[in-house]
């Protein structure tokens, strides 16, 4: 029979990090009964790279998850989601490339594999509640919706990864790290003793690509791609052949280095014809865009969006400050207005849509319109 602390028991995604040591550091000593679990998402070895494993697949990360477990005094266990996590995070990821978009699987993964993974095995080992190190808030509305809001530390903020998770999933989860900066958690962890997380270097990679080599991985993923898709032409805004690239795969729109060929002036990726196998490239302002439109729409806060439409902060990417913009529907889609132009919208990636701090819902981006010129 489990003996159980006041507060409750909660189950800790552990990746062998310095944030998510501290997440179950921290939730131990507030009294919850902390159980750490370490999910085995990818063998890179099997992705033919030639760097050593890193990150939080690697042995390193595992044990040093575990040594902290024991250190506290916790249980520890590994879960090995690599069939789950190749099928739903890696497929997806070759699939958007080869149809010309720009995934964002760390919104993928959360959303559909790492949420799924730890509420199940939370319900086979008692806990009530699931933690992890993302710095993000939770809030709840007098309804009682639950929605992530931003994290403290505006520099570390990871809201906008989080825009997929639903309500049922968010009142489970705890976000300890949330409400502290980096420099913070640092401190904390070298009071207590985590001098070697503190000095460990932070990755910023997709966990599968870790030698951030993302042509070299879809080469290797897709039998024969290259010989698919060489050959393909860079043309203008006009449609007229400039220049040939290397396939459309390997490339997303707002890209400017690495094109491969000299144009005299800056040419930058405007857009993608996957089936013509053309690159399209323009000028610094041809990437302005004031309306795109977003499918697959979450809603966190709001329980949809008004009849009337909205006002929201929007951002396109994780780094991106955001953007005013008006939204309304049109049919199941989103469309976004925005005040003045934004640049590299790229169809595959995320759209999260604020007020102020808070996530008011977000979706995928689907297209967006040219301004006219």
């Amino acid at each position: 029979m489990l003996i159980k602390k006041s507060k409750g028991r909660v189950l800790v995604a552990m990746s062998g990090g310095l944030d998510s040591t501290m997440t179950a550091a921290l939730l131990h000593e507030e009294g919850y009964e902390v159980v750490g679990l370490t999910m085995k998402t990818w063998d890179y070895a099997a992705s033919g790279g030639s760097r050593k494993e890193t990150g939080c697949c690697s042995l390193d990360s595992i044990n040093d998850a575990r040594e902290v477990a024991v250190g506290l005094g916790f249980p520890h266990f590994i879960l090995d989601i690599r069939e789950h996590f190749g099928e739903s995070v890696i497929d997806y990821f070759v699939d958007e490339y080869m149809a010309g978009r720009t995934p964002n699987p760390c919104v993928m993964c959360n959303t559909h594999i790492k949420w799924d993974a730890l509420l199940r095995r939370a319900d086979q080992l008692g806990c009530e509640k699931i933690a992890t190190g993302h710095y993000a808030r939770l809030g709840r509305t007098e309804e009682g919706r639950r929605f992530v809001l931003c994290g403290d530390d505006t520099n570390k903020d990871q809201s906008y990864v989080l825009w997929g998770l639903s309500q049922s999933s968010l009142e489970r989860t705890l976000f300890p790290m949330g409400s502290y900066t980096k420099t913070e958690i640092r401190q904390m962890a070298e009071d207590r003793g985590y001098r070697s997380l503190v000095t460990k270097p932070e990755s910023y990679e997709i966990c599968f690509v870790p030698d951030n080599d993302y042509r070299g991985f879809l080469k290797r993923r897709v039998p024969g791609l290259e010989e698919q898709v060489r050959g393909g032409e860079f043309v203008n805004m006009s449609g007229d052949p400039i220049g040939m690239h290397q396939g459309y795969p390997f490339y997303t729109v707002g890209q400017r280095k690495g094109l491969e060929t000299a144009f005299g002036t800056p040419k930058y990726v405007v857009s993608i014809d996957a089936q013509r196998n053309r690159v399209v490239l323009g000028d610094l302002e041809d990437l302005d865009r004031k309306t795109m439109r977003v499918g697959q729409v979450n809603w966190q806060k709001i329980d949809g969006l008004p009849k009337d439409g909205l006002d929201a902060l929007v951002k396109i990417r994780y780094k991106d400050p955001g953007s005013p913009a008006f939204l309304r529907w049109d049919g199941e889609k989103v469309v976004v207005e925005f005040m003045a132009p934004v640049k590299a919208i790229a169809p595959g990636q995320a759209a999260v849509f604020y007020h102020e701090d808070t996530v008011l819902g977000g979706g995928w981006i689907v297209d967006s319109d040219p301004l006219p010129r």
